[in-house]
């Protein structure tokens, strides 16, 4: 394979990636915690449209912070309904995306138009690491990105340690694996739930904002295409742990990064089989196809009211 395709897929693999590593590690939180989120696909959705107003009318810093508040917006009315009205997770988070797909479809066209906002927006810079970005093949692909990127691999670690090495984290694993265990010694089960929730929300929306704002530079409706449920593939493939989360998300973004490299080297097959392969991963890794692993033994599992 060419040297230059080879660095052009790299380069894609990683941008690709870094949405579904920020919404995936939210949702690892939320997971760890005993609640799956299937409404983080809307998160995902109203932080691609919050990037792109807060950027549209105060900056890419403006857009960041809007699209982490939209994510929280959204994570707050799940939580809301999952665990403060007490209502089956796999339900509420599938209301709560489909309503996002709404709502962020007028506010687009009420905010920007019928046209939409187009190829206005102002996208994060590529920042190259000095030395390391002169590397052959890699240099470019991994350290010549955008500081999103950068900072989507810092909360690996951050997110193991505080899972790992942390009271709270210890709390909020407990949580996941016996919500009565943990009551029993003194642990408030449900804030621990909405505040893994909240965060796993607003990792979600900061996700969406870097589609917006780190690679694609404008806003469409129904944009996230999936992404939020890819996510959720990711953490089952990572099982429920930060590093691993790390690797799926990159196998995730090979597997979208591939059309391009196929594309220029001439083949002649379909573009759409491409497009069709991080979907196949994602229905494979949560059939179990790639390896199973235990999740949290909560998971899913609604509280009564009275908890």
């Amino acid at each position: 394979m060419d040297e230059l395709v080879l660095a052009g897929f790299v380069a894609a693999m990683v941008r690709v990636s870094t949405p579904l590593l920020l919404a995936a590690l939210g949702e690892t939180l939320a997971e760890r915690a005993g609640v799956i989120n299937l409404g983080i696909e809307g998160a995902m959705l109203a932080g691609a449209l919050g990037g792109a107003v807060g950027a549209a009318q105060g900056g890419l810093t403006a857009g960041l912070v809007v699209a982490v508040l939209a994510g929280l917006a959204v994570a707050a009315l799940f939580a809301a309904v999952s665990l403060g009205a007490g209502a089956d997770q796999i339900i509420a988070g599938t209301a709560v995306s489909l309503a996002a797909v709404g709502l962020t479809g007028v506010l687009n066209r009420r905010i920007f138009g019928a046209g939409g906002i187009g190829l206005s927006l102002p996208t994060f810079p590529d920042v190259a690491i000095p030395g390391l970005s002169s590397l052959p093949v890699v240099g470019v692909g991994l350290f010549t990105q955008p500081l999103v990127t950068y900072a989507a691999w810092l909360l690996v670690p951050l997110t193991w340690w505080f899972l790992f090495r942390t009271r709270g984290g210890l709390l909020l694993r407990a949580t996941g694996e016996s919500d009565t265990a943990a009551r029993a010694a003194g642990v408030p089960v449900r804030r621990v739930q909405a505040i893994a929730v909240l965060v796993g929300g607003g990792l979600a929306g900061l996700g969406g904002g870097s589609l917006v704002l780190a690679q694609v530079g404008t806003f469409a409706e129904e944009m996230t295409a999936g992404r939020g449920f890819i996510a959720i593939a990711i953490v089952v493939l990572g099982r429920w742990h930060p590093g691993w989360v790390f690797a799926a998300a990159l196998l995730f973004g090979a597997a979208t990064a591939l059309q391009f490299v196929f594309q220029a080297m001439g083949l002649d097959v379909p573009y759409q089989l491409f497009l069709m392969l991080p979907y196949a991963m994602a229905l494979v890794a949560l059939t179990g196809g790639l390896g199973r692993a235990r999740a949290p033994a909560g998971l899913g599992k609604t509280l009564s009211i009275d908890n």
